[in-house]
């Protein structure tokens, strides 16, 4: 589209600024310099740019995955995980090649990610299957598994413990105010409370069981699950809801309130899962049915948390109700894993960005309504919070990487596109009038002067966008989609601090390696006179 408009411009100059042609030879040095420009012109860097991208593309391409692979997911939540991880087991020695997307977010998203086929199952429980998913009350198992039947999604039978949500205070604190029941807390509006961002939006949460008790109260922000327990420990919130099987609760010393007003319904753990997935992995879902009571699910939450890893505590469980040992895993083991993810996510999304930003750049570089429309677009992107950029895609596009790699390449448009037009503005008057002297068709003059000379500017918009992206990319492991943030977010419920290292390091040396590889490109990419002199004393 760029060269055709190029190619019909009457004037047959490429203007960035509508002036009338100037073909005088009244600028002896801007004659000379374009001159020297298209000399050297054969190491055009757009191209160039375009083929760094490509390499990055390869680099990044992810394996075809081959024979019968299931998708497991959990919440993000220590049982969740554990959960998973036990089917991950279990599906792995039946012979199919199984991921488990970690800590994915709450119930839309796992809901979403199942009903698009990008998970095969995912632990679930009653209670929350009626009020937040089929959005009706006080359903029968027998009710919820046709209705669930009518969107291709089958219900395993209860696992055997109902995780029910509650609310927990510090013993010592409830001890002192008095505070025993629910109903106690409405002599008490002055309580913070740290509900998780979820609980505060469900049907069967903090706003409807404010109204159930008739509480008030004023001093409420929503903190993650696991940061919210560290806040309630550190004397920071007073109160917030939790579920009964969380091994915190003995940890921190807590006391469960009693729901006396039975505003809770009943939580019984189960699987959901894709009637389209395979029968034998269906088959091995519902072997846990009745094998996991209260008691070793708080066991297994309690070790997980005590052993800072998901897998280690799955690994000690078997249906026969043994104990089986497991050695430590290493927290390097998954580093190549979580790299390979990561680099698709940084390496796919900079492509795009590459390929679609440059043009962009170039037509903003113009005056004009579409170049301030382009501008002010691509920065308004860069207002919208990236939790919110992901949650408008996964509808779309269901959880995963493709989702997120959209995400990011969105936010990686506004320094390209805006280093580019900046870069093709800045170009002086004379050189931009030699180059029409010159005799060059307005494509030439863009691809053998303009884009030359604008290179080490156009660079630097890229150079930042990708750095920037290897740190946004993070957010993925909220999604699915996998890379470094998957270890930091499990650090974050864990409370596990070289957990959270074990994604924040390596994500932070792989933008400084980024930053020296497109310094080490700056001497392909920037022609020899525009490169920016050694420093001297």
């Amino acid at each position: 589209m760029i060269s055709e408009w190029l190619r019909s411009n009457p004037n047959n100059t490429f203007d960035l600024f509508d002036r009338p042609p100037a073909v005088e030879n009244r600028h002896p040095r801007g004659l000379q310099s374009a001159s020297l420009w298209t000399k050297n012109s054969n190491r055009n860097p757009l191209l160039l740019l375009f083929l760094l991208g490509a390499m990055i593309f390869v680099a990044a391409m992810p394996l075809r995955a081959t024979g019968q692979s299931v998708a497991v997911g959990s919440k993000k939540f220590t049982e969740s995980y554990v959960l998973g991880e036990i089917v991950k087991k279990l599906l792995t020695t039946q012979g199919f090649k199984t991921t488990h997307d970690q800590g994915m977010g709450g119930t839309i998203i796992l809901w979403q990610a199942l009903l698009h086929g990008d998970i095969g199952c995912y632990p679930e429980y009653t209670g929350t299957i009626g009020e937040e998913i089929l959005k009706q009350k006080n359903l029968s198992p027998e009710a919820m598994r046709a209705a669930l039947q009518k969107q291709g999604i089958g219900m395993t039978g209860e696992l055997g413990f109902n995780n029910t949500y509650a609310l927990v205070m510090l013993r010592s604190k409830a001890e002192k105010l008095g505070i025993k029941t629910i109903s106690d807390l409405k002599k008490h509006p002055e309580l913070r409370a740290g509900p998780t961002p979820e609980f505060l939006g469900r049907q069967d949460g903090w706003t409807p069981l404010l109204a159930h008790y008739g509480i008030t109260m004023s001093d409420v922000h929503g903190i993650e699950h696991g940061l919210g327990y560290t806040a309630l420990k550190n004397d920071q919130i007073d109160l917030k809801e939790c579920y009964s099987t969380d091994a915190k609760i003995a940890k921190y010393d807590l006391i469960v309130l009693d729901d006396d007003l039975h505003f809770f319904p009943q939580y019984k753990a189960l699987f959901l899962y894709r009637l389209d997935m395979p029968a034998k992995a269906i088959a091995t879902l519902k072997t846990l049915e009745g094998k996991i009571d209260g008691a070793r699910m708080i066991a297994l939450n309690a070790l997980a948390e005590k052993e800072k890893d998901y897998a280690a505590a799955a690994a000690t469980f078997s249906l026969d109700g043994t104990t089986a040992n497991t050695a430590a895993k290493s927290l390097l083991s998954d580093i190549p894993r979580l790299t390979k993810q990561h680099l698709t996510l940084v390496g796919f999304s900079m492509l795009l960005a590459i390929v679609v930003g440059i043009p962009l750049g170039i037509l903003a570089s113009r005056p004009g309504p579409l170049g301030g429309f382009l501008l002010g677009a691509t920065g308004v992107v860069q207002t919208i919070p990236q939790l919110a950029l992901l949650a408008l895609f996964i509808p779309l596009l269901g959880i995963g990487p493709n989702t997120a790699i959209v995400a990011l390449f969105l936010y990686s448009l506004l320094p390209i596109v805006r280093n580019t037009a900046t870069g093709l503005q800045d170009i002086p008057g004379p050189i931009r009038e030699s180059a029409a002297a010159l005799g060059l068709e307005p494509f030439a003059q863009l691809q053998k002067v303009f884009l030359p000379m604008a290179s080490r500017t156009i660079l630097a918009g890229i150079k930042t966008s990708a750095v920037i992206n290897v740190g946004a990319a993070t957010l993925a492991g909220l999604i699915g989609g996998g890379g470094y943030g998957e270890p930091i977010n499990s650090g974050l419920n864990l409370n596990d601090t070289s957990m959270i290292l074990q994604g924040a390091i390596p994500a932070a040396l792989l933008a400084l390696l980024v930053q020296f590889g497109f310094d080490l490109f700056d001497r392909v990419l920037i022609p020899k006179g525009l490169r920016l002199p050694p420093a001297r004393d």
